[in-house]
């Protein structure tokens, strides 16, 4: 099987279900963003097992290695085509619930700030930072496509929550990692 089709060639490309779509399609710029989101997290998922010197951040990966398969869902329900016949995995609310609990959980180990933290200090708080904001912008298409199709709120939920786990696992890897938190305090 060749990986090339040449049916795109001209700028369109087709939803589950054989809708065919212009690839400036909201929905298509949706499941875009979250394939990124799915790479860069995997990479970070990469560089915590990569600095990984005993077992106190296997947790985070297996965390991220949840949140990899979640995606992947969140992808294909945000592909789905107009009238598409195929019964595609939806977004379960436990999804979004483990997320939360892990939120809890991570947050109930940081020292409260009020401020912006300023990511930085080293690779692997940049990175969960860096997928954080890519998390956003997916949302974003997302919640731009769902207000023309019918898109999953589960899905749309699900990033929320992955974009506000991420800020924490950012926090909790500075800590992790013995860096110093850096916040924004504006020269006013």
């Amino acid at each position: 099987m060749k990986i090339y089709t040449k049916s795109g060639d001209k700028g369109s490309t087709s939803l589950v279900g054989g809708e065919r779509v212009g690839k400036d399609d909201l929905r298509v710029e949706a499941y875009g963003t979250v394939d990124e989101l799915t790479a860069a997290i995997a990479y970070l998922k990469d560089c915590i097992d990569g600095n990984a010197s005993d077992t106190e951040l296997l947790p985070y990966s297996e965390d991220l290695l949840r949140v990899l398969n979640t995606l992947m869902t969140v992808a294909a329900v945000l592909a789905e085509g107009e009238g598409s016949a195929y019964k595609l995995p939806s977004v379960k609310p436990a999804e979004v619930e483990f997320l939360e609990k892990r939120i809890d959980e991570i947050s109930a180990q940081l020292t409260p700030i009020d401020k912006f933290t300023i990511p930085g200090g080293h690779p692997c708080v940049s990175l969960a930072h860096l997928c954080r904001t890519i998390c956003r912008r997916a949302e974003r298409r997302a919640i731009a496509a769902s207000r023309q199709y019918n898109i999953s709120s589960e899905a749309l939920v699900y990033l929320n929550r992955l974009s506000d786990y991420l800020y924490v696992l950012g926090r909790k890897l500075t800590g992790e990692f013995h860096v110093k938190e850096n916040c924004w305090v504006p020269d006013i």
